[in-house]
């Protein structure tokens, strides 16, 4: 099998099943992408100020895995929070481990097709590796499962986030071949993107924060 090929196959939720049936109870695959030390100061400002935990808001994590941030949130008060994954595997260990912290629920989910989820119902989106996990072949000319997964991705967020909210995503990828995908057909998406650096043995990672088109987060209004 050509290494593309099993990149290919990052996108299939039997892949994740087996990788995580062979997790040590207890023990974590791996943390994707930034530990939630290394990027809470970046979290700080968009989330922390803009949606703060007193105002409850719906937060989403896509294809969460076995990440500590959600543990991680609620520590800071945030006790609303859905985490979908396609593994079921997954889904069921993390349910276990999570039982006794409040405001933590699980489903098993395709985030290309979320349709347990209502239209406009969603505060922050979060996705540290999902997308990723979609993407192989030509950064250039991205092959056509690539450019289909990832738009039913982004068409899903569009149709479940609230006109005020906020997609985070956390990405190595550079940002001039990852906005298109972004900003693919029927999205319409602003985009900022901050670098969250490394050190002189990591990569550098990027930070993105996608808002709805015409729609000021601040406080909800349409702009002209």
């Amino acid at each position: 099998m050509s290494s593309d090929e099993e990149l290919a196959r990052l996108a299939e939720p039997e892949y994740w099943d087996t990788r995580y049936d062979e997790t040590q109870p207890g023990k974590q695959l791996h943390e994707w992408f930034r530990s939630f030390a290394d990027i809470e100061d970046f979290l700080k400002h968009v989330l922390f100020d803009v949606h703060p935990a007193e105002s409850n808001p719906r937060i989403l994590h896509l294809g969460s895995g076995d990440s500590t941030v959600p543990e991680d949130l609620t520590k800071y008060g945030y006790h609303n929070q859905l985490c979908v994954d396609f593994s079921a595997v997954v889904v069921n260990m993390m349910t276990q481990r999570h039982a006794d912290i409040k405001g933590i629920a699980w489903q098993q989910m395709d985030v290309r097709h979320m349709d347990a989820i209502p239209s406009q119902s969603i505060d922050v989106a979060f996705d540290k590796g999902t997308l990723d996990a979609m993407i192989h072949g030509s950064p250039w000319t991205p092959p056509p499962d690539v450019v289909d997964n990832t738009g039913r991705y982004m068409r899903e967020l569009t149709r479940v986030l609230k006109p005020t909210g906020r997609f985070i995503y956390i990405t190595y990828r550079q940002p001039h071949f990852i906005r298109p995908l972004l900003k693919c057909e029927g999205t319409n998406w602003e985009l900022t993107v901050e670098t969250l650096g490394g050190d002189d043995s990591s990569f550098g990672y990027y930070g993105f924060v996608c808002t709805l088109a015409g729609v000021d987060d601040t406080d909800g209004t349409a702009q002209p």
